[in-house]
């Protein structure tokens, strides 16, 4: 588990907050007024196979964000392993991270990979992002670490 996590929020209505943890890494997450994804449920991209809004009834705050579920069973699952449903690089964009940059995403605009959630800006964007995945999912975990430590660094 990461020492240092940030919750970083790249929208004018968007701030910076720390948040604390048992090792050095840095853990950042994309999140607008501090709802991750949007609101929409990180769980059910993986057990429904679709984008599905979470509930105000059904939350659980992880790495300086509120993650918002569609039941209290998504919730419970994703609080007992966070990093298995949580979207990779952060919940950035994933062709933006492959290129070194962030950017926003549209939580309509996902994909699993190897049981992995990628999400990406919007479908245009993830039109190209699959076009070549594997090379771009490589390139973005290449990138990821150090695009987070300057993300956390704002």
């Amino acid at each position: 588990m990461p020492a240092s996590r940030r919750a970083v929020l790249m929208l004018p209505m968007l701030a910076l907050v720390p948040w604390p943890a048992p090792s050095q890494a840095v853990l950042t997450v994309f999140a607008e007024r501090g709802l991750a994804i949007r609101g929409y449920d990180p769980v059910a991209y993986f057990s429904e196979g679709r984008a599905v809004r979470g509930q105000a009834a059904f939350t659980h705050a992880w790495a300086g964000a509120t993650w918002r579920f569609a039941s209290a069973a998504h919730r419970d699952r994703f609080a007992a392993d966070p990093a298995a449903f949580a979207p990779q690089f952060g919940g950035f964009c994933a062709w933006a991270v492959a290129h070194g940059y962030d950017a926003p995403i549209d939580p309509q605009a996902w994909k699993v990979v190897e049981g992995r959630l990628f999400l990406n800006y919007d479908r245009a964007t993830q039109r190209r992002w699959e076009a070549d995945m594997p090379a771009l999912i490589a390139k973005g975990d290449a990138n990821w670490p150090a695009l987070e430590a300057k993300l956390a660094a704002r």
